[in-house]
């Protein structure tokens, strides 16, 4: 077996050092999607050369790259498409508008803390909890630039909002919309998980407020707010934060009615908003260069998930990855699956919550809702065990990193066995 091979026990050594790289990117000064990158390529050089030295049939490895390529693509896309909106809202002066009411109503650091959580937290079902995350964090990182502490534990609880928004919606997280086009819950059974979702981001966001520094973003120069520095939207910024929004329905649409994969009405999204790009420069002579802003992506974020993708696909292809599933045949599923959040947050939810529907365990509906709500919150436990967590990661970066966020993992972990500790009274006791 290859997983007792030399090439699966160097492909273990190679995601530990990568993984090993990417926890100490602050102390190393390596970006992350560079030992993400080389993982995730190199492991599938030694699974092909394993396969070639020993004359093995390679086509099962084939199809496995080739359904590797789709679901990363599919993923690459969406946030392709999301973080082109999002530099195209930048460019408008979107944010910075928002900036201007938010100091205009004198709001302090602890207040603006509990604004960007909130909204964190009730547009991640709609919006998807990266989208949302990217949103609020580029929001923060306009509202404030000097204060490190407040855009640290601004950031820790925009990423536990959004993936606490996003665990009791079928399509608030990537994770909830696998279980849901499995058929494992109904829609209106993860509406269920609201209370759990809601009462653990309160209880991490409470911890973490009491460590918001006196003040507001007004104190100094740069925040200070005055009649005279108004910002406006400029000319479309309004119709494309429309085109957002529909763009974002169309993703949902492609999935629930026509039965496309959800990038597919991003990418129609994207669409739309180079059209409206000519049309607005046609029109009003205002020129967005829908490519230039393409090229303001934090493209090593988008590489990096490529790579721990890949690398935990190479690792699934082993075996390695399967042999967590064969723990509900010897432990009870509750306990597997406040496991799974952990593990989540090491490894990525996605590639832990794919391996578990590959497996197919028997659970019930509580069970499966289980799985999909730590896999969702148990990201939180790590800056880069989420996708939201990995794209605030590359806007506010420097700032919110792996050490700034283990800092404060402890509020985290509280309010994750709270929410486990509010579903076991919902769904065992009540």
């Amino acid at each position: 077996m290859i997983t007792s091979s030399f090439a699966g026990y160097g492909s273990l050594v190679i995601f530990l050092i990568a993984y090993l790289m990417i926890a100490l990117e602050e102390k190393i000064k390596i970006n992350k999607s560079k030992p993400a990158l080389l993982a995730g390529t190199l492991i599938y050089v030694l699974i092909a050369f394993h396969y070639s030295f020993y004359g093995k049939d390679i086509e099962s490895l084939h199809h496995n790259i080739v359904e590797l390529v789709y679901e990363i693509a599919s993923i690459y896309f969406f946030l392709f498409v999301a973080m082109t909106y999002i530099e195209t809202l930048i460019e408008r002066g979107v944010f910075e508008a928002l900036k201007y009411k938010l100091l205009l109503k004198g709001y302090n650091y602890k207040k603006l803390f509990w604004v960007t959580g909130s909204i964190a937290f009730f547009l991640s079902p709609v919006a998807d909890n990266l989208t949302t995350a990217l949103i609020l964090s580029t929001v923060l990182l306009t509202l404030e630039h000097h204060n490190k502490k407040f855009l640290v534990l601004g950031a820790i609880n925009i990423v536990v909002a959004a993936n606490a928004g996003g665990a009791w919606s079928p399509f608030g997280d990537i994770t909830t919309l696998m279980a849901w086009t499995a058929g494992k819950a109904s829609f209106e059974e993860f509406l269920l998980l609201f209370p759990a979702s809601f009462i653990g981001w309160i209880v991490t966001a409470y911890l973490l407020s009491i460590s918001i520094p006196d003040g507001s973003p007004g104190d100094n120069n740069s925040g200070s707010c005055k009649m005279e520095d108004k910002r406006y939207i400029k000319k479309g910024g309004k119709v494309i934060i429309a085109l957002g929004v529909l763009t974002i329905f169309m993703a949902v649409c492609s999935h629930q009615v026509l039965h496309l994969p959800p990038f597919w009405g991003m990418m129609l999204g994207l669409a739309f908003l180079k059209f409206y790009s000519t049309i607005l420069k046609k029109r009003n002579d205002e020129h967005i260069l829908i490519y230039k802003r393409m090229a303001s992506v934090e493209n090593d974020t988008l590489l990096f998930f490529f790579g721990l993708l890949a690398a935990v696909g190479g690792l699934s292809y082993i075996g390695y990855i399967a042999i967590i599933a064969e723990v509900y045949e010897v432990v009870d599923p509750f306990f597997v699956n406040i496991g799974v959040g952990i593990i989540s947050a090491v490894i990525d939810n996605v590639p832990v919550m794919f391996a578990i529907l590959k497996a197919n365990p028997t659970m019930d509906v509580s069970n499966w809702l289980l799985v999909t709500l730590t896999a969702g919150i148990g990201g939180s436990l790590i800056s880069f065990g989420s996708a939201a967590g990995v794209g605030v990661m590359g806007r506010l970066r420097g700032t919110y990193t792996f050490i700034s966020h283990m800092r404060y993992a402890w509020a985290v972990a509280i309010g994750y066995m709270v929410s486990i500790a509010v579903f076991y009274l919902q769904f065992y006791i009540f």
